[in-house]
C-alpha cells in the first residue's frame, strides 16, 4: 500500500505530520553526522525530494519514511511520531513516591530510563533514625548521588562517606550499600545506571 499523506496534512505548520517528518528527518540525518546526498543514496531516493521532504514541502509515502528511517537506523515511529515536551516538570510532592518499610526514606521517580539508555533518576527524602539498607542491584549498577539539602552518609554498606550539600559520590550499586539520614530534611538525586 502507498499511502500517501493527504494536501490537508502537508502544512509545513508545527504539529502537522509532514512538519514532524521534516524536523525528525533533520534531527537524525544530524545525529547520524551523515549529509542529504549521502541519506538520499542510502534510502534510494532522489537527493531533491529528501530536501523538499526535510523543508516541510514533501509529500512523503509510507515506503519513502520507511526506508528513511532504515537508511537511518531508526525506527519508523522515530519519524513520524510527535516530540516529547521540551521540558518536562514534575512539581515538589508530586510523581511516583515509594516509602521505605526499615526507614523514613522515600523515593519519587523523577525519570525511567529509555532502552538506550538505562538510567532512573529519582528523588531521595530521608530522615535521621533507622539506615535504609539495599541490597545488590543487577551486576554493573553503578548509583551516582547529589545531596541538595541535610547530610547524610551513604556508599557501599563497608565505606559509606558523609556528604553535604553540593557534594556528589558515585558507587556501584551491585554491592549492598545503605543510606543513612544525619540531619532532618536530607534530600538528594539519586541516579541508578543499569547495565
Amino acid at each position: 500500500m502507498d499511502r500517501t499523506i493527504s494536501p490537508a496534512e502537508t502544512s509545513p505548520a508545527t504539529g502537522s505530520p509532514v512538519a514532524t517528518i521534516a524536523a525528525a528527518l533533520r534531527r537524525e540525518r544530524e545525529r547520524a553526522g551523515i549529509s542529504l546526498a549521502e541519506l538520499a543514496r542510502r534510502a534510494g531516493i532522489a537527493k531533491s525530494t529528501l530536501s523538499q521532504l526535510e523543508a516541510g514541502t514533501g509529500n512523503p509515502s509510507v515506503e519513502t519514511v520507511w526506508a528513511l528511517g532504515v537508511a537511518l537506523g531508526v525506527p519508523f515511529s522515530r519519524l513520524v511520531e510527535q516530540p516529547a515536551p521540551v521540558v518536562k516538570v514534575i512539581r515538589a510532592g508530586e510523581g511516583p513516591r515509594l516509602r521505605s518499610d526499615h526507614a523514613d526514606f522515600a523515593g519519587t521517580l523523577l525519570s525511567a530510563g529509555s532502552p538506550h539508555a538505562r538510567r532512573d533518576i529519582y528523588l531521595i527524602e530521608l530522615e535521621p533514625g533507622a539506615v535504609r539498607a539495599a541490597e545488590a542491584h543487577t551486576p554493573g549498577s553503578v548509583e551516582h548521588l547529589v545531596v541538595a539539602a541535610g547530610r547524610l552518609r551513604a556508599g557501599p554498606a563497608t565505606e559509606p562517606v558523609e556528604l553535604g550539600p553540593g557534594d556528589y559520590a558515585t558507587f556501584a550499586g551491585d554491592l549492598s550499600h545503605r543510606y543513612e539520614a544525619l540531619t532532618p530534611g536530607t534530600f538528594a538525586v539519586l541516579v541508578m545506571e543499569h547495565p
